[in-house]
């Protein structure tokens, strides 16, 4: 490899938002980041995105280019004392930036021990999740701080990453490397920028000196050779979790539980897993089995009280559970569409007689008119419009073929005969 022990992901990390690659949102002209460093102040911030996608980056050129002391902790390895220390630091000279990778690790009094001083300014925070921080991150600490969102890379930007690579790193341009196939480098990396360079720097170096051409075939030999097994704080992490939903959504609890171990066997987060089932519950499974979300749910809460080893009997039931229950994805797709229509119509106006009136005015000017009530008339149903009138009849919510949606659907017809089509 090259002479340097760095790797070639950190030799290549960008100084400046002109070198980064990725999350256009962002960083492009006018846009949030380009403005903060433009306008010579940071904000504090919290970058949610999936591994290798920039975060760290973002955190190193905001410092870089505003001319900011800049300190850098790992939520893995380091508490209060350590952020004290930090604060004390920032608090001599003035003014310092504090970047905090997996924030969303740090228990509620690591948390509360970063108040202080972003509230009085002596440190302007910069946390990276890969979880949901509404979830992992307390109230107070959250509505000090600014949530960007970070997508996972696309092939494009995944190209460039190399590209550029190949024209400034000096030991790849040494190498005169030639690639005649993308597929399987793209795959491996996952859209993470940091997983898809050392894994070029490794296929490289492990091909002979007079034949650097790099094919599928090769990348998926050498790296089936060096990849770890599990790492809960990048790597496979994602892989692993997409295998155990993938196993659950396909009605396989074997290979689910197999996947179970193999995150429990890596010290995963059992609460980052239960809340995985949670969502698969609905998007997967759905009204062909409400009880499902029921028992996600639960597993969650009995999950946060229990903790390991235990805990571990609580998630296989519910994984079991979930895989063993008839899918639908009607939910799910509902939505979708729903959201897609709004997106096209933009605001529709609410039909009059489903118009809230509080107030003698709204009363004055039709609101509520004419509506309905349902339970005044036999069976709980009476025929009337609930859509805007550009929209009427048209169907959303298709009934999956599973036996609870089956009798969601002929309801629905009885209701409302052929207008849905159902």
């Amino acid at each position: 490899m090259a002479n340097s022990h760095i790797p070639l992901a950190e030799r290549m990390r960008p100084n400046s938002l002109d070198e980064f690659i990725g999350q256009e949102h962002l960083v492009g002209k006018g846009k949030a980041l380009e403005q903060m460093i433009k306008s010579g102040k940071a904000h504090s911030i919290l970058f949610w995105g999936p591994p290798g996608v920039g975060k760290t980056t973002l955190a190193q050129i905001i410092a870089h280019s505003l001319n900011i002391q800049f300190f850098t902790l790992s939520a893995i390895d380091s508490g209060v004392k350590d952020v004290r220390t930090v604060i004390d630091m920032a608090r001599k000279s003035g003014h310092a930036l504090l970047f905090i990778d997996e924030i969303h690790r740090f228990n509620k009094a690591q948390q509360d021990s970063l108040l202080g001083a972003v509230e009085k300014g002596i440190i302007t925070l910069i946390g990276a999740t890969t979880e949901n921080p509404s979830f992992e991150v307390i109230s107070a600490l959250l509505s000090r701080c600014q949530v960007f969102i970070l997508h996972a890379l696309n092939e494009e930007h995944l190209k460039a990453l190399v590209a550029q690579a190949m024209q400034k790193d000096k030991w790849l341009i040494e190498q005169q490397i030639k690639i005649e196939e993308w597929e399987a480098l793209l795959q491996l990396s996952g859209g993470d920028a940091r997983k898809l360079l050392n894994l070029l720097e490794l296929v490289v170096a492990s091909l002979p000196i007079d034949n650097k051409i790099i094919t599928n075939a090769t990348v998926q030999e050498i790296a089936q050779n060096r990849i770890a097994l599990y790492d809960k704080t990048g790597e496979q992490h994602y892989d692993i979790i997409s295998a155990f939903i993938k196993s659950m959504r396909g009605s396989d609890p074997n290979a689910a539980v197999y996947w179970l171990a193999r995150m429990i066997a890596g010290g995963e987060d059992p609460k980052f897993i239960a809340r995985r089932m949670i969502i698969l519950a609905s998007e997967d499974i759905g009204n062909a089995n409400p009880n499902a979300l029921l028992l996600a749910t639960t597993c969650f809460t009995a999950v946060e009280m229990i903790g390991y080893p235990e805990c571990r009997i609580i998630l296989s039931q519910t994984a079991t559970y979930l895989a063993t229950s008839p899918k639908s994805n009607a939910a799910y797709m509902a939505i979708n569409k729903a959201q897609e229509m709004v997106t096209k119509t933009g605001d529709l106006p609410v039909p009059l007689p489903i118009r809230n009136a509080p107030t003698g005015l709204m009363k004055n000017l039709d609101y509520g008119l004419g509506y309905k009530y349902a339970h005044d008339y036999p069976g709980n149903f009476v025929n009337q419009e609930f859509l805007p009138e550009a929209l009427i009849g048209t169907p959303f919510y298709e009934p999956g073929n599973n036996t609870a949606e089956i009798r969601a659907r002929d309801y629905l017809k009885h209701c409302w005969k052929e207008k849905y089509g159902y």
